[in-house]
């Protein structure tokens, strides 16, 4: 399927768009969003990447993470990825936004400015497998215990987000 993601500039100002497997081959900085779920209790929805994904296979993440598409607003991105990825659909909260640049061993290289969402839920999701090969509910506290102990289990921006937000 042919998507293109948006290329910004450092201060995050559009200025073109890419097909996305070339983006990322090139290491061009393009915007992004990471979605953060809590339950109630303050547990953190987390998944694991499906093991298709063409980086961080099987790697733990935030909820949900993508691209918004040309001339699409990132609220709306967001809501619908989050309910393509993993069925759900609550009201989010913009909270912040950073830039970070990490290369894999398959050549290719995300240079993203990611912004941070932030939604509640006492829903379970109900995962799109081509996406997402599971999921889990857990504490803020434990999730940084377990990245110090197996931090290749997780996404790079993940970590970021986590250590710099939450």
């Amino acid at each position: 399927m042919y998507e293109e993601v948006i290329l910004v500039d450092e201060s995050d100002t559009a200025i073109g768009s890419m097909e996305k497997m070339e983006a990322h081959k090139k290491g061009l900085l393009h915007r992004a969003f990471s979605v953060f779920i809590f339950n109630g209790d303050g547990k953190l929805l987390l998944q694991q990447r499906a093991l298709t994904k063409y980086h961080s296979a099987g790697l733990w993440t935030n909820s949900c993470c993508s691209h918004p598409r040309p001339n699409e607003n990132l609220l709306t991105a967001a809501k619908r990825r989050l309910f393509e990825e993993m069925g759900l659909d609550t009201e989010l909260i913009y909270k912040t936004a950073f830039v970070y640049r990490s290369s894999f061993d398959n050549g290719l290289i995300e240079h993203e400015y990611d912004h941070i969402y932030v939604g509640v839920t006492e829903k379970d999701p109900i995962i799109n497998k081509e996406e997402v090969e599971a999921y889990a509910w857990k504490n803020i506290d434990a999730i940084k215990k377990e990245i110090e102990i197996f931090p290749d289990k997780f996404t790079t921006w993940f970590k970021i987000a986590l250590n710099k937000f939450f």
